[in-house]
């Protein structure tokens, strides 16, 4: 998983609330084996209408998505992650998200970032202005920069925080521990199951 410390990008106003899963991925989408290519599947509906705001020149790769309310509510597929990211967005700022979207994003390394309404549309507002403008996602600092005057700071735990930065996912975080495990399965009796030693 890419390490995400901080993160300056262009950003693209989705003002649409209630953004389910559904939408952001449809399931005829998971029939898919691999893990990379549904980019193209993001918002798939939604993109069929040429003023859709992904569809504008003026948000061509953007890198942080600021949606409305409660994002990323519906089913729990870690498709909708891994599409946002193959897309191109390494953040989404938004007043809410559902809980399993919220810890599938934070595992997989898309970093959601939750701020007050009003302050979600006030940043909204400052792109929609100034399409240029740069976004900054301050992990590290716990903080959201934009244009000369723009600051708002967020939470997030400190663990979640340094597994972020660090870079590390389940698998990750689990071979760190890889030395223990061996010396722990070399100890085991032989008659016992096994895991076979991957090189």
């Amino acid at each position: 998983m890419e390490p995400f410390v901080t993160h300056t990008g262009t950003a693209a106003p989705l003002r649409r609330s209630d953004v389910d899963t559904d939408q952001i991925i449809p399931s005829d989408w998971l029939k898919r084996v691999e893990r990379t290519g549904f980019g193209a599947g993001l918002f798939i509906e939604w993109r069929e209408d040429p003023d859709f705001v992904l569809n504008k020149p003026q948000y061509q790769g953007s890198t942080v998505l600021i949606a409305g309310d409660n994002f990323g509510t519906g089913s729990s597929r870690e498709h909708a992650v891994w599409a946002l990211q193959d897309f191109g967005f390494r953040a989404v700022i938004s007043a809410r998200f559902a809980d399993i979207f919220r810890n599938n994003a934070l595992k997989g390394g898309l970093l959601p970032v939750q701020l007050p309404s009003a302050v979600v549309e006030q940043l909204q507002d400052m792109v929609e202005r100034e399409p240029s403008t740069a976004v900054t996602v301050d992990l590290a600092a716990r903080q959201v920069r934009a244009g000369q005057d723009f600051s708002a700071g967020f939470e997030l735990d400190e663990f979640t925080r340094w597994r972020l930065m660090e870079g590390l996912d389940d698998i990750g975080l689990t071979l760190r521990h890889a030395e223990s495990i061996t010396e722990f399965e070399s100890a085991r009796p032989t008659f016992l199951p096994a895991l076979p030693v991957i090189r």
